[in-house]
């Protein structure tokens, strides 16, 4: 079931997809007044592009991230690997505390894009709400079934003649929502939101529409520039048109039907080329194969339901595909040009400030980080190095290590002199 010109309730969403909704109707009215033109399909990208520029700050700071990640994996892989067999409460405990200890030498914290994710999620996931629902966020859109929808529901019984057109036509992707056993007003606009123009010709013959079939065919026609963008019904999905294309035996439309998967596929599949990737020779066999399946298998995905959403949903992806690849381009080039050391000096300062304001020592909890740290490459020291080390120790504690390591020496060297 769709429902179209309802709002969705999802708390959060809801208030963020409203405040979105009104900068797509704002976009459909600046084309209408300016330039003469309505077009959901052209709306749909100028939104997108707008929303993504505005969430730039947000991706250069995961950006940001991305790049210390890259230089604190090997630290924090090492420690992995130090504890990798050890599962009693005290080594987790320092685990955790030398995990702890890296992020701090960093001055980065483990949540560093947790909270980018948790801005743009509700962003996004809003984004797909507006242009899934384009009447019921988009007002100048909604106005275009206003005086068509007023005559509907003063014909008596509209309701059952509505159904019965649906189940004629075998309209399956939208249902009627009923009140008092009648249709609600916002589910007659669900229904002619999904018409295509041969449907909207069927549906001004209908004997009972007859009175007013010329605000049907007006409705028709400014509805088809408004949901047509190359030639394709925003409002329709791919599948659904290849279907009706192979049957007029329009090659054409079948073409541009099948573009839309096709591109949301390659634009998503840029775009995992293009983000900085950790180097998989740090990673485990297992947690390599994943990254390298998820990074083939989303973007397949996401061109398998393409076909299932409607071709709105389909421009989104693709536009938003399109700006995710050259923002990445732009930011990588950006990246390049910051010092690490710079960024780790700046990453430190802003987390001594805030454990300054906490109350902590934040020079004496990073002098630690680094004692600790330290600890983990001494660790990989070889007993071979070590004892070289204490060997040039001429005089050695009694009783010490390096003393008794020159006793063995001294011991070698008179059993080679006997010899």
């Amino acid at each position: 079931m769709y429902i179209l010109a309802t709002k969705t309730s999802i708390p959060i969403l809801g208030q963020v997809a409203y405040i979105l909704g009104l900068l797509m109707d704002a976009i459909f009215k600046v084309l209408d007044d300016f330039f003469g033109v309505e077009n959901i399909g052209l709306c749909i990208i100028i939104f997108t592009l707008i929303v993504y520029l505005l969430m730039t700050p947000l991706q250069i700071k995961q950006q940001k991230f991305s790049k210390m990640s890259a230089v604190m994996n090997p630290e924090l892989q090492a420690i992995q690997k130090k504890y990798k067999d050890k599962r009693d409460q005290v080594s987790i405990q320092k685990m955790q505390e030398e995990t702890s200890m890296v992020y701090q030498k960093y001055g980065v914290s483990p949540t560093g894009s947790c909270l980018q994710l948790l801005i743009q999620m509700p962003i996004l996931l809003s984004l797909y709400q507006v242009i899934y629902r384009i009447p019921a966020y988009v007002g100048s859109a909604r106005d275009v079934f206003t005086d068509i929808v007023d005559k509907i529901i003063n014909i008596k019984g509209y309701t059952d003649i509505i159904q019965g057109f649906l189940d004629e036509q075998k309209i399956n992707q939208v249902s009627l929502i009923l009140e008092n056993d009648v249709a609600t007003k916002e589910s007659v606009i669900d229904v002619l939101y999904k018409l295509s123009p041969s449907q909207w010709q069927e549906f001004a013959d209908i004997d009972k529409f007859s009175s007013f079939s010329g605000t049907i065919d007006a409705t028709a026609a400014r509805l088809s520039d408004m949901q047509y963008f190359l030639g394709l019904n925003i409002a329709d999905t791919p599948w659904d048109i290849i279907k009706s294309a192979l049957s007029a035996g329009s090659i054409l439309l079948v073409v541009g039907a099948v573009l839309i998967p096709f591109l949301a596929w390659f634009t998503q599949w840029l775009n995992y080329r293009l983000m900085p990737q950790a180097s998989t020779g740090d990673m485990d066999n297992n947690a390599a194969n994943t990254l390298k399946t998820m990074n083939t298998f989303m973007p397949i995905f996401s061109a398998v339901m393409c076909f299932s959403f409607q071709v709105g949903i389909g421009i989104y992806w693709i536009a938003g595909a399109v700006l995710r690849s050259l923002q990445m381009l732009l930011i990588n080039r950006y990246m390049k040009k910051i010092d690490i050391d710079d960024l780790i000096k700046r990453n430190m300062e802003k987390a001594a400030k805030k454990r300054e304001k906490a109350g902590l020592p934040p020079q004496k909890i990073t002098d630690q980080a680094h004692r600790n740290v330290r600890s983990i490459d001494n660790n990989k020291e070889t007993l071979a190095d070590r004892q070289v080390d204490l060997s040039k120790n001429t005089h050695p504690r009694p009783g010490s290590i390096a003393a008794r390591a020159n006793m063995v020496k001294e011991f070698e060297e008179r059993n080679k002199k006997k010899k």
